[in-house]
């Protein structure tokens, strides 16, 4: 079993060491865990073979690429460079493990809805707390055959009608993985939001960039999408690094002043996690952009900070972690979703903080952290892996932190805790 696919249920405890002083480092990220999933599912969708350049080796990609594989796919992932024959048929029964992986568990569904066969997904023991129901909603409306609302799931196709109506507010991934299958979609897809405000608008701009990259024309309003059914190209595609990920890896200047520099930063990119750039400036690091790298410096004081993260709510775990070590008190707003996300991450945070000598408070849509001594403790991750890189800010500071489980960031970055090891010492 390689260390993309480690058995999370084996839990790994780790001392999260603290800065003997300024950090001096360079960090090298690997690939978007959301840019590499729909780089494989658009592939395995293709007219023609492909190829993933950069592509991240994690638990998440790890199962994207089993599921792709189980539904027909052909994918050689032992280089560098992946290649993937895409899949055809769909007509015999599969059985495809989600994990944890909120990707695979939404966006394979529609993929197998495409033919006659019956596919099974099944995932961890909290993969059945993640919200399903307005992507089942819109496969049964598009005419496939789905047993429940939550995993596990059997999916039988074949989908059958062009229109659907759903409430995508608990998250964006029921509206990109209708997308990402659009194009082959007998009819097209015609899709409408109804409801809330849908969170991480950015990661649905990323799903159409990916797909108008490939040749497909897609139409879009802020509630509504028109794909009509088209060929996928195959392309040769690169992978950005994850700036969610190189989030707390820059954020830890702020903690143990100093620099810490990120390679091979995007231009220009979609991804979410861009906006850690501007929250470091406003909680007191400074933001240095080279042509192809990011620089931030710290001082070891930070600023507290009042901030709306429904486009970005990935990075709530890093800014919380910053906030419960600030001079001041914060407000982190709009991200009542990342309840469904790999655990209630509202509530886990909560607790965690307080339990290690904040005073944090969950709010109807957000957090707010009161900063205070950290306190010798474990942090329970909850098996999520963002938890872990605030546990890891936290210990950063008071050299006081024990985590319970590190063995949960195999799901983007299986050497998270070397590599922030070697970042420190």
């Amino acid at each position: 079993m390689t260390s993309s696919q480690a058995d999370p249920s084996t839990p790994r405890p780790w001392s999260a060491p603290a800065a003997s002083g300024p950090l001096e480092a360079t960090v090298t990220i690997p690939g978007s865990k959301s840019a590499t999933a729909r780089a494989l599912v658009l592939a395995g969708l293709a007219d023609t073979p492909g190829t993933i350049d950069g592509g991240l080796r994690a638990r998440d990609t790890a199962l994207m690429i089993e599921g792709l594989r189980s539904l027909g796919a052909r994918i050689d992932s032992s280089g560098p460079v992946w290649t993937v024959e895409p899949l055809r048929g769909l007509t015999k029964p599969a059985r495809i493990d989600c994990g944890l992986a909120g990707t695979v568990m939404r966006f394979l569904p529609p993929v197998a809805a495409l033919g006659s066969g019956t596919t099974t997904f099944f995932g961890d023991a909290a993969a059945s707390a993640r919200p399903m129901a307005g992507l089942v909603d819109a496969l049964q409306q598009l005419g496939a055959v789905v047993s429940d609302t939550r995993l596990p799931i059997t999916v039988t196709g074949p989908i059958s009608h062009q229109t659907a109506v759903i409430d995508s507010s608990a998250s964006s991934q029921f509206i990109s993985a209708l997308l990402l299958t659009a194009p082959r979609m007998p009819h097209g897809l015609s899709l409408t939001h109804d409801g809330a405000a849908v969170p991480s608008a950015p990661h649905i701009a990323m799903t159409i960039e990916a797909l108008r990259a490939r040749g497909v024309l897609v139409e879009a309003t802020p509630r509504s999408w028109m794909v009509q059914p088209t060929e996928i190209a195959g392309i040769d595609e690169v992978i950005e690094p994850d700036l969610t990920t190189a989030a707390v890896f820059l954020a830890a200047a702020l903690v143990a002043g100093g620099t810490v520099t990120i390679p091979h930063w995007p231009t220009q990119t979609t991804q979410p996690g861009q906006a850690i750039l501007e929250i470091l400036t406003t909680m007191g690091g400074h933001v240095t952009r080279q042509s192809d790298s990011v620089t931030v410096q710290g001082t070891g004081t930070i600023t507290g900070i009042d901030i709306d993260l429904n486009d970005a709510s990935e990075l709530t775990p890093v800014v919380a972690g910053l906030a419960g070590l600030a001079r001041s008190d914060s407000v982190i707003r709009g991200v009542g979703h990342i309840r469904g996300h790999e655990t209630d991450r509202l509530a886990a945070l909560s607790h965690e903080l307080t339990s290690l000598g904040c005073r944090c408070e969950e709010t109807a849509d957000g957090l707010r952290v009161h900063p205070g001594p950290i306190q010798p403790g474990v942090f329970h991750t909850h098996a999520d892996h963002r938890l872990a890189h605030t546990a890891a800010l936290l210990g950063l500071a008071s050299g006081a932190v024990k985590v319970d489980d590190v063995a949960c960031t195999s799901k983007t970055m299986p050497e998270f805790a070397t590599v922030w090891e070697e970042m420190v010492s």
